[in-house]
């Protein structure tokens, strides 16, 4: 063994803990267990092989090896399509599908996730080295915990107030509140929608939030994440019974229209709440000059 040997497998022990720390099987059920977890071991373990050999190159003065890196961030683009492509697929089994724009999320996340692997062994391995191995493992922890943070992102609650109404008809037209979300004729399915559906309102908190819940992706996470975790009340071949999120054109707020199995009011507001905010859907109209008063 040689001077760096040590610091190296310092450095890919501590970007592989790192990717574990981040991977996680939540209700969403993505990524797969068993073997899509195995998958985004294995890149994790190359991600942090990358970086820890990345440290003693620029110890060296071996820039030329230290490129490399750019051939790796090209890899894990590679990763972001390979999610995107698969979560696609799948999309059109979905009962209640996830959209284009959560989708587009969830493949950025695993992409940027082992690029923070990399930071992760990368300035572990150099704490090592320049220093010790006790600094090496304060610096790994920090980076953990600061890949945590950067990992969590912001949730729905964040940014707007969720309140239950009960669906109701008026002749043919189904309100939350005073939202109209579709027409339903059909007496037996009015009174299925009736006994299975539930209504709730998402009061934006700013303009801002009033721009980001707009916007039909955002509107499908929350569609997609309340039937994966309550179940949903409905089979292929049946619109009628399609959950559905439609804007109050005045004021900006959104009513969810839900078909759950589980009718559990305080839990459905609590999965609402954890909605992520989708990156690709935030606007901020007030950062435009004209809009700041």
């Amino acid at each position: 063994m040689n001077e760096y040997t040590l610091p190296i497998v310092f450095g890919l022990l501590a970007g592989t803990i790192s990717r574990l720390f981040m991977l996680r099987t939540d209700y969403r059920q993505y990524p797969t267990y068993l073997h899509g977890k195995i998958i985004h071991i294995a890149l994790g373990f190359i991600a942090a092989g990358l970086g820890a050999v990345a440290g003693p190159s620029i110890l060296e003065e071996e820039f030329t090896a230290v490129t490399f890196l750019t051939i790796a961030a090209s890899q894990f683009r590679e990763v972001r399509n390979m999610e995107r492509n698969t979560l696609t697929e799948l999309d059109h089994y979905e009962l209640v599908t996830r959209g284009k724009t959560y989708i587009e999320g969830i493949a950025v996340a695993f992409e940027s996730r082992n690029y923070l692997v990399i930071f992760t062994s990368l300035i572990s391995t150099l704490g090592y080295l320049i220093f010790n191995v006790w600094i090496g493992i304060i610096l790994a922890i920090l980076c953990m915990v600061l890949s945590k943070v950067l990992m969590a992102g912001g949730k729905l609650k964040d940014i707007v107030e969720i309140e239950y109404f009960e669906p109701r008809f008026e002749g043919a037209g189904l309100y939350v509140d005073n939202i109209y979300i579709m027409n339903i004729g059909l007496p037996e399915r009015q009174k299925e929608v009736l006994k299975y559906g539930m209504g709730f309102i998402l009061k934006p908190k700013t303009f801002n939030a009033r721009s980001t819940i707009a916007n039909l992706g955002q509107r499908q996470a929350v569609l997609h994440d309340v039937s994966t975790a309550l179940g949903v009340y409905r089979d292929s071949g049946t619109p009628a019974l399609v959950p559905l999120a439609k804007r109050d054109l005045d004021d900006g707020r959104v009513g969810v229209f839900v078909l759950p199995q589980e009718r559990d009011i305080e839990r459905a507001i609590k999965v609402i709440g954890q909605v992520p905010t989708l990156e690709n859907a935030i606007r901020m109209p007030t950062e435009k000059g004209g809009n700041k008063k």
